[in-house]
């Protein structure tokens, strides 16, 4: 196997393009929302939309497309993308709570004494909203990149 195979991977390829779509639409959507740009969201996890569920989703579209809905290739993107859009919307959004509560009692805690404190990362996971953007966004761009 030669290293150049893997730009001819259209699966990966597909994948690859509808992560990177929905990682540069989050310093946009970030603009809009704030005036202001944020360039650490071109590579941040979480946020609008789900780059991990438009990469799966992508993904399993793709495989769908060329070696059919009955495939044993399908089969196991497709649940793997179940999996990773459950993770997204469900897990990783209860991280994010937590570390919101958690800096929040950190806050309360300590505030007016110079203490150092390491404040948690709070968006980590999606929300439903963003799970679906982002692999809706994964599947239509799948379905305008595949043969």
């Amino acid at each position: 196997m030669v290293l150049r195979d893997l730009f001819r991977n259209h699966h990966l390829l597909v994948a690859g393009a509808s992560w990177l779509a929905a990682q540069v639409i989050k310093p946009v959507l970030y603009w809009i929302t704030k005036r202001s740009w944020d360039w650490s969201w071109l590579w941040t996890a979480g946020g609008m939309p789900s780059s991990h569920s438009a990469a799966v989703s992508a993904l399993a579209t793709a495989v769908g497309l060329s070696e059919g809905l009955d495939s044993a290739a399908f089969a196991i993107a497709l649940v793997t993308a179940i999996v990773v859009l459950y993770d997204a919307a469900g897990v990783r959004r209860a991280t994010s709570i937590q570390a919101r509560i958690l800096n929040q009692i950190l806050t309360e805690l300590f505030s007016g004494r110079p203490i150092a404190q390491t404040r948690l990362r709070e968006l980590i996971g999606h929300t439903p909203f963003e799970v679906l953007v982002g692999a809706t966004m994964g599947v239509g761009i799948a379905l305008l990149l595949s043969p």
